[in-house]
């Protein structure tokens, strides 16, 4: 049980098992369409049955996870529909936070945004998925927090755990990489340069991309399924 207690050990373990299982799930490291067996995790978290099947139940109302009969429980599939879906109102909140950044960006967060850029650069090059994704989200984050809007950064945090999913998905993939590095690039010298248009217009190209490459990767992943079977 130690190995997953770490800076929730006062948290209830169902809310310890519900995170560790919800991490693995969004993270890639449960992948689509994998059984979530009760007894196979309760031995592998060292938890009883009980905390296991209350953490199932709620990742299934977060959509997470869908009961099959006769089968029980499995990670669910990333759709179109899903993908779309996140990616639509993601796009208009990241178009509406960096026009606002132009407006409103102060030297400090400028600074911190040129060091993401930086920082993303060099995740890259270390070919860590997870660091890879966290520099992405620090990078966003910055542009998000700059705008000083509340109701803003509030709506984005609430997307973000769904968004980190897809993240993972299109950061499989090192051809990207390159491109990312540019697309980050042009939003911090559009925002520099206090041009909406440019800026509104990078970041719609960064989102279509993200869907391009992640429809992509899902399709790749469903013919090597395919091939296996």
């Amino acid at each position: 049980m130690n190995d997953i207690m770490n800076d929730e050990e006062y948290l209830p373990l169902r809310d310890v098992v519900f995170n560790t299982l919800r991490q693995d799930i969004l993270t890639g490291k449960m992948k689509p369409g994998e059984r979530l067996m009760e007894i196979h995790l309760a031995d592998r978290l060292g938890v009883s049955r009980t905390p296991i099947r209350e953490a199932i139940r709620k990742l299934e109302l977060e959509g997470l996870v869908i009961m099959i009969p006769r089968r029980g429980a499995e990670v669910a599939q990333i759709t179109w529909k899903s993908l779309k879906d996140v990616l639509d109102v993601r796009r208009a909140l990241d178009v509406l936070a960096i026009e606002l950044a132009c407006e409103r960006i102060g030297r400090e967060d400028a600074d911190r945004l040129l060091g993401a850029c930086e920082e993303f650069d060099a995740a890259t090059k270390t070919n860590d998925t997870r660091k890879i994704a966290a520099a992405d989200v620090a990078f966003h984050d910055i542009i998000v927090a700059s705008t000083g809007n509340t109701r803003l950064i509030q709506l984005v945090n609430n997307l973000a755990e769904q968004m980190y999913r897809y993240r993972f998905e299109y950061l499989k993939n090192s051809s990207q990489y390159e491109t990312l590095v540019m697309e980050h690039r042009e939003m911090y010298k559009s925002i520099m340069n206090k041009d909406k248009d440019m800026a509104a217009a990078a970041v719609r190209r960064h989102i279509d991309n993200q869907e391009e490459a992640i429809i992509r990767q899902l399709r790749l992943e469903r013919e090597e399924r395919n091939v296996k079977k």
